[in-house]
């Protein structure tokens, strides 16, 4: 239970519907799209389009995009939204070019932006509303002005070097050289003409005419391979949720080229251990968590790739028999002394937001850019920020993720669902990069395991691990006795500058049929309902 002497934030309650972003202007306009009779699915969308605006370091309409949408009668939906290398892309032709690494402020690390087609078929599919009232606030903001938030600004003053190397992003986001300060306000008018040519015009006014060749163009000029016809042959992809039950609640995570299922490896391997008997910020506990998370994150780094390119699936991973086989490979008393190592880098920019509305449908939703603002590369008559995905891509060939033209490189971000006895129960994610499988689990954990409620699940401190050293990272507030056992278990711990991650999350009580929403207090948003 919450201790009201101490910093901190309630959950939300709320019987008719409610959403959670990581900005309070993005919560604000999904309430209202809820408020004036659009369901889930507008009001998730209006919000991401709010947010690639406000929030331009974390995701923009010049990124990706996945969801998963679990209907009031139980079914559930995914959508890979994920745009693929362009198609003369291929090793031969970098090669050629004298590519020996993938920069990601490079234009070879650009992937076809994926967003603005999957918010159209999300709104297609499952929505009341279309682009022209989806994106009126995101419009309204990026002409007339929106106030900074403090975590969003203490995140662009740390990319001002990235910004000021590309001369469109130095236009669009730099102002006088520098970047802006907490309550600026800021106006993108390139990026609202864009955003109101595509409410006019639906998708083609993204992947077609004057903002494709800009987006082309500007990639051309740095020595980029993507065509007018890799963007308009942009499509998404229908995802079948993977589902595997953790103690009675059904875990639904979209399958590759994203790495939900390694969220269910690592729970398949927890279940294994008796969480519920230990402290929920002590050292076993954190101890069997990230031992988990280094066995499963080296299948992913081993195998995950664009589905077309893997050797198995994700069954092969989450088989009785193989998790059993890693799971025995964890002591509860020593450190596992040598994984292979992982590859990613350990953070990314990303927003996620979910949103469940009066009819009981529920939207995870989740939307990049990858590193902080992209490739830093921006197309300036159109105001796009180009994500880097591409950077996620291996250059060994044979390996399943080696970049090829038209393949999907392996990506991090991932929306989450849970279900209890065939129906929505809990709507959820966590961001930052990598981090983002054994968020899953850390937070899940928190409320199945411990019974927190959301907002405890998503406030309680962290821990990961170093990609490549898998030296251990702890936020400040894991307590001192933990990190000096881990130490004594065998690993090395450093305590992090920045918080790991963020997360929104809404549990859906049955019992009493109230909503409780969840809000990570290291971004700047809130849950809000009514």
């Amino acid at each position: 239970m919450r201790d009201f002497h101490a910093p901190g934030r309630s959950c939300v309650h709320a019987t008719t519907a409610m959403a959670a972003t990581s900005h309070p202007l993005a919560s604000a306009t999904a309430l209202e799209m809820l408020q004036a009779g659009g369901n889930a699915v507008d009001a998730a969308v209006a919000a991401s389009a709010v947010l690639a605006v406000v929030e331009p370091q974390m995701t923009g309409i010049g990124g990706d995009c996945f969801a998963i949408v679990a209907r009031p009668d139980g079914s559930i939906h995914g959508i890979n939204g994920s745009g693929p290398a362009p198609k003369a892309a291929t090793p031969a032709r970098l090669a050629e070019l004298g590519v020996t690494s993938i920069d990601p402020q490079g234009p070879h690390s650009v992937t076809v932006p994926g967003a603005i087609r999957a918010w159209h078929d999300l709104l297609s599919a499952h929505g009341r509303r279309g682009f022209a009232e989806v994106l009126k606030r995101a419009i309204a903001y990026a002409k007339d002005g929106y106030p900074v938030a403090p975590r969003v600004a203490h995140d662009w003053a740390q990319a001002v070097p990235k910004l000021a190397a590309d001369p469109g992003a130095r236009e669009s986001y730099l102002f006088g050289g520098t970047a802006p300060k907490p309550g600026d306000i800021v106006r993108q008018p390139a990026l609202a003409r864009t955003l109101q040519k595509i409410a006019s015009e639906g998708p083609s006014g993204f992947y077609e005419g004057e903002v494709a060749r800009d987006i082309v163009d500007t990639l051309a000029a740095r020595g980029g391979l993507m065509s007018l016809d890799d963007l308009a042959g942009m499509s998404t992809l229908p995802m079948p949720p993977v589902i595997r039950s953790y103690r009675g609640i059904d875990v639904a995570e979209l399958p590759p080229n994203g790495q939900g299922f390694i969220a269910l490896v690592m729970l398949g391997l927890l279940k294994r251990f008796d969480l519920a008997s230990l402290d929920p910020l002590g050292t076993t506990r954190f101890h069997l968590e990230l031992e988990a998370g280094r066995l499963a994150y080296s299948v992913r780094d081993l195998f995950l790739a664009d589905p077309d390119h893997m050797q198995h699936g994700p069954d092969a991973f989450l088989s009785s028999s193989y998790l059993d086989r890693l799971a025995a490979r964890i002591s509860p008393t020593a450190r596992i002394p040598e994984i292979p190592p992982a590859l990613l880098g350990p953070s990314s920019d990303t927003i996620y937001l979910t949103v469940v509305d009066g009819d009981g449908m529920a939207v995870s939703f989740i939307n990049s850019v990858y590193k902080s603002f992209g490739s830093g590369i921006c197309a300036p008559k159109s105001g796009v920020m180009l994500q880097n995905r591409g950077a996620c891509f291996r250059l060994e060939p044979g390996h399943p993720n080696c970049i090829d033209g038209g393949k999907r490189p392996l990506h991090t971000i991932i929306p989450a669902m849970a279900m209890k006895d065939g129906r929505p129960y809990l709507s959820f994610g966590v961001m930052g990069g990598g981090y983002q499988p054994c968020g899953h689990a850390h937070v899940l954990s928190n409320i199945v395991d411990f019974g927190m409620d959301p907002q405890e699940a998503i406030d309680t401190p962290r821990m990961f691990f170093d990609e490549t050293t898998h030296v251990l990272q702890a936020e400040r507030h894991v307590p001192q006795d933990t990190v000096d056992g881990l130490r004594k278990l065998g690993h090395q711990v450093d305590i992090v500058q920045e918080a790991i991650g963020g997360g929104q999350a809404i549990l859906i009580d049955r019992s009493r049929s109230v909503l409780i929403g969840g809000s990570d207090p290291r971004k700047d948003g809130c849950a809000i309902g009514y």
